[in-house]
């Protein structure tokens, strides 16, 4: 197995451990510890959401990256799918999600109630779609190597 090759199929799995870890028990739990106002989980969620989105741009990089030098355009149309779903998604809450989402957290911070929106709950929709789709991503690169 090639570098690129190991690449591709290390970079979903570690993926799919960060959005689980943060996204599925991070992001909920530290309300839960002593202490932790609305204002102090808001400030560490953006600081911990803002990261995990550079950490994703990175992933989603060298998936591609490696994913094309390993395959060029010989992937089959499953894999392809995946990676332009990804993409797509990754960047639907780069440029128009977390910025609004960041946004509404600083009104919080600093006092104000916003208007009730469905933002979380489309970030939390393509979050779960996130885990299926690098879930089968990861499941289609390892099957390849198997033996």
């Amino acid at each position: 197995m090639s570098f690129s090759q190991r690449v591709g199929v290390t970079i979903p799995i570690l993926w799919l451990g960060f959005v689980l870890s943060i996204s599925f028990m991070e992001a909920w739990l530290k309300f839960q510890a002593e202490g932790v106002t609305q204002v102090i989980g808001l400030s560490i969620g953006r600081l911990v959401f803002g990261v995990l989105n550079k950490v994703e741009l990175f992933f989603m990089i060298a998936l591609l990256f490696s994913t094309l030098k390993a395959y060029g355009f010989k992937i089959n149309k499953t894999l392809k799918t995946i990676l332009i779903s990804l993409l797509v998604i990754l960047l639907a809450q780069t440029f128009y999600l977390l910025p609004m989402l960041d946004q509404r957290a600083v009104m919080i911070i600093d006092g104000t109630i916003p208007d009730s929106t469905y933002l979380h709950f489309y970030y939390v929709f393509l979050e779960l779609l996130k885990v299926i789709l690098l879930a089968i991503f990861s499941h289609q690169m390892l099957s390849k190597y198997k033996g």
